[in-house]
């Protein structure tokens, strides 16, 4: 440890406001989720959660370290509190509402169920509290959950993390990982479905804490930091212990129905926790490249589109006749039969169809409106 008093941050640690290699990681976190849910009707192995846990992993480095970084500037000053809180919330609903209210906004339109009758979940980012009070899905909604989820998390936490003293965090985050745990514990051992533990803020919190720890080490303790993360092996460690998790989920006669629901999200956040950690430092080889690549940073900086639209710009089970890129697909379907049962076909079709949505939304909506965020710097 540094002399430096442990409430008080590195002044060092400022001059890295962005690390490259994450737009990368957010890259691979969307395209699991594509893979799982584009490829529904093909697809047998459960990766699209891997992609959703990794989000939430790097949620939870990034946020808490902007808002350890943004107390230390703001809690000595008078009217710190409203300082801070104002410039964390302005900044997050530049970022997230426009385009999710936009979606909303256009689903009520369209009368594409269950928008209207669910529209108050819908517009409180409650979707996933819906989900589990009423134990049913959404349709082409159900991804809102994980939207839902974090939305919830910025409720609170940046209250936690200005209230309580920085040198007791990390046995907040101790505590969101073993009560997250037991929680979801709690709910199998009640026997209640899966996606009840699934879905909530509360079972999400040890992806969070995880990724609170890893700010936590970064900004404290940068030395323990770069020598836990300076090789690989403990991204392979935790690629051991995922895949453990997945072939739990392969043997078990029930997946959703065993153990595996209460640890498998804990599985996936070891593995993002060291994969996010290693790439903060930076990846060489190959994996420096998939990850530095212009087109991986790209899909990485316009992954919060890709993910809110590609339910609606397809989903096999939900997805009605007469929608555009079903009418589309089963056109190119009659001219050439063949495609119809072609994985790679189907899904590049669907994922470049996505892409180019998000690509619009960001050029015409996101980016143009992010430029706000800079009246507002921390």
């Amino acid at each position: 440890m540094s002399a430096t008093p442990i409430d008080v941050p590195r002044t060092a640690i400022k001059q890295e406001s962005y690390f490259k290699q994450l737009d990368g990681i957010r890259f691979i976190a969307v395209f699991l989720v594509l893979y799982d849910h584009l490829l529904a009707g093909f697809n047998t192995l459960p990766i699209g959660p891997i992609g959703v846990t990794i989000f939430f992993v790097l949620s939870g480095f990034l946020i808490t370290r902007i808002l350890i970084e943004s107390k230390h500037q703001y809690q000595p000053r008078e009217n710190g509190l409203s300082t801070y809180l104002k410039k964390f919330f302005i900044r997050r609903t530049i970022r997230i509402f426009p385009i999710y209210y936009l979606v909303i906004f256009l689903l009520v339109l369209f009368n594409v169920p269950p928008a209207r009758e669910k529209f108050l979940w819908l517009a409180l980012y409650a979707t996933n509290i819906y989900i589990a009070h009423y134990e049913t899905w959404l349709g082409s909604m159900d991804h809102l959950w994980s939207l839902a989820v974090e939305e919830q998390f910025y409720i609170f936490f940046p209250f936690l993390v200005f209230f309580v003293p920085t040198r007791h965090l990390p046995k907040i985050l101790v505590a969101f990982i073993v009560g997250s745990v037991s929680l979801r514990l709690y709910y199998f051992l009640k026997g209640e479905p899966w996606f009840v533990s699934y879905v909530l803020m509360p079972t999400s919190l040890d992806s969070f804490g995880l990724g609170g720890f890893l700010a936590y080490l970064y900004i404290f303790q940068l030395g323990h930091f770069q020598r836990i993360f300076r090789h690989t092996a403990l991204v392979w460690l935790g690629l051991i212990i995922l895949g453990g998790s997945l072939y739990w989920y392969h043997i078990s006669a029930d997946p959703h129905q065993s153990l595996n629901s209460v640890f498998e999200r804990l599985a996936g956040s070891i593995f993002a926790f060291f994969l996010i950690g290693k790439a903060i430092l930076g990846y060489d080889g190959v994996m420096k490249w998939v990850l530095e690549n212009p087109v991986s940073i790209y899909l990485g900086r316009i992954s919060y589109g890709i993910y809110l639209y590609h339910n609606f710009v397809y989903n096999h089970y939900h997805t009605p006749p007469t929608h555009p890129v079903y009418r589309l697909m089963h056109r190119i379907y009659r001219e050439i039969p063949a495609l119809e049962e072609s994985y790679l076909f189907n899904f590049a079709a669907y994922t470049l169809l996505t892409i180019l949505v998000a690509t619009l939304s960001w050029y015409i909506i996101e980016k143009p409106i992010n430029n706000l965020k800079n009246r507002f710097r921390y």
